[in-house]
């Protein structure tokens, strides 16, 4: 049988490669082929072989799932990636890859951009260097036209990728590896495009960098817009990978890292991780992938995670989706009931926030966080969020302002399901085996919300929140949530 994200399917059914009772994403991780590659995949090398003929038979050319763009191009670059490793395969798998090639050749993402552009290209790439004469010829050098305008636009200066997921970053950062190991390999393939290559030593090295920086101290991705764990290799296995290429994964050497082309701040004091989202949602013209989380944060103590935003269980358009997309699942402040940005239709999003007034200092030991946006102003009394982080010795203050008029605002703090959380009216603590971290709001009204944890793809998680509430009536637009430890 078959399992991706976490929902089995019947392996001897014929139909399964477009069947309708799994999501378009199922079937796209049934049709991309990834277990080709994965560890231990020379145990299953037979299976494998049989596989990749069945898809053949089951998949005439231009029919179903698997001839979609996206699905077609990894799979292509998996297919290829399997025989490279010395795999026997015949003459009917390799006609079917420039058949695919070709079909791909012409149908081209062009009008959805983004990660899927990118990743057209690179299958271009991968069936240019291993097919050989003039069609060859033509998929890598419309690969590398694709490329030559994608790399600069889709990685940013700060080496993050443009659609600010750390998910989709650590995809990007494995496509930019797998690209600079096929330009050695297939070395004379690229010749009349040294000089472009001789530019992704450094965007990969960069691309390492500000996945460290976006990790928290258990080693895995932060959880901002759409974004799960086994999804993409692990930052581990990434980096693993990036060394054996000969690049260099330094250590992170300062307390306080502001990725200011993509719109992250990290602060680490001791045992202690701050990461701070004041990023826009995203390239204006693809905010796909965005969710509702301007000026939200995570927080680490001691190597667990206390405060989180959701995570992403689902792609699609029901109700779940909008859930785990609103700013009511991230730890940030949510204003008269509104997202902001207004995210809608599984991946759309109408009215943007662009965070402003960013500002880091330190003071009297301790770092302090500043920044607003603007996402609200579409309302009535034309409503500004601001926000303050101060990260001290032992403590940790998140103070919320609303400036103009407002109904209702609501301030939450979203924890890890293994948080235990308990309350003595404005204050009390959380607990995690032994560890204890005490809590102090300073609002209007605080009230305990069940809510939901989604860390991979199919996986709801039961978990906490407190939502700090602040009215129109009351004595100041403000409130103040403190935790401390020792």
């Amino acid at each position: 049988g078959f399992r991706f994200l976490n929902q089995d399917g019947d392996g001897c059914d014929s139909q399964i490669w477009n069947s309708n009772h799994y999501s378009r994403l199922w079937l796209y991780n049934l049709h991309y082929f990834d277990d080709l590659n994965a560890v231990n995949s020379t145990e299953r090398s037979s299976w494998h072989n049989n596989l990749v003929k069945r898809w053949i038979r089951e998949n005439p050319p231009g029919y179903g799932v698997g001839w979609e763009p996206y699905p077609l191009s990894l799979r292509i670059v998996n297919w290829i990636k399997w025989i490279l490793s010395e795999n026997a395969v015949d003459h009917s798998i390799r006609n079917s890859l420039a058949i695919q090639a070709r079909y791909l050749y012409e149908r081209i993402e062009y009008h959805i951009m983004g990660n899927h552009l990118f990743t057209n290209a690179k299958a271009l790439l991968f069936a240019g260097c291993y097919f050989e004469g003039e069609e060859a010829e033509q998929w890598l050098e419309r690969g590398m036209k694709i490329l030559e305008k994608e790399i600069p636009e889709q990685i940013l200066a700060d080496g993050g990728h443009f659609e600010r997921s750390p998910m989709y970053h650590a995809l990007a950062y494995e496509d930019m590896l797998d690209l600079t190991n096929l330009a050695v390999v297939f070395h004379r393939a690229f010749t009349k495009w040294q000089m472009l290559i001789s530019t992704w030593p450094l965007k990969v090295e960069r691309m390492g960098e500000w996945l460290k920086t976006m990790c928290h101290p258990d080693k895995e991705i932060s959880f901002f817009n759409d974004a799960a764990t086994n999804i993409s290799p692990t930052p581990d296995e990434l980096f693993n990978y990036a060394k054996r290429l000969g690049h260099v994964i330094s250590d992170l050497d300062q307390d306080v890292v502001w990725l200011k082309d993509s719109g992250y701040i990290r602060v680490e004091r001791n045992n202690v991780v701050l990461l701070i989202d004041v990023a826009p949602v995203g390239p204006d013209y693809l905010p796909a992938h965005a969710h509702a989380d301007t000026l939200s944060y995570e927080l680490s103590v001691n190597r667990q995670r206390v405060v989180v935003n959701s995570g992403t269980s689902c792609y699609g358009l029901d109700s779940q989706r909008e859930r785990e997309r609103s700013t009511a699942a991230h730890s940030t402040m949510e204003i008269n009931g509104q997202n902001s940005p207004e995210v809608w239709a599984g991946f759309r999003v109408a009215r943007r926030a662009y965070p402003f007034d960013i500002t880091i200092h330190s003071k009297d030991d301790c770092v302090i966080v500043e920044a607003a946006h603007d996402g609200y102003r579409h309302l009535p009394g034309c409503p500004v969020h601001r926000r303050r982080w101060v990260l001290g010795c032992g403590y940790l203050d998140v103070i919320d302002v609303v400036d103009g008029r407002f109904t209702i605002a609501i301030s939450r703090v979203h924890f890890h399901p293994t948080i235990k959380i308990k309350r003595d009216g404005i204050q009390g603590s959380v607990n995690w085996e032994g560890n204890i971290l005490h809590w102090k709001a300073d609002c209007a009204e605080i009230i305990e919300e069940s809510s939901q944890w989604h860390p991979e793809f199919g996986v709801i998680v039961q978990s906490c929140c407190l939502a700090q509430h602040v009215n129109k009536n009351s004595p100041q637009p403000y409130c103040k949530f403190s935790l401390t430890w020792n």
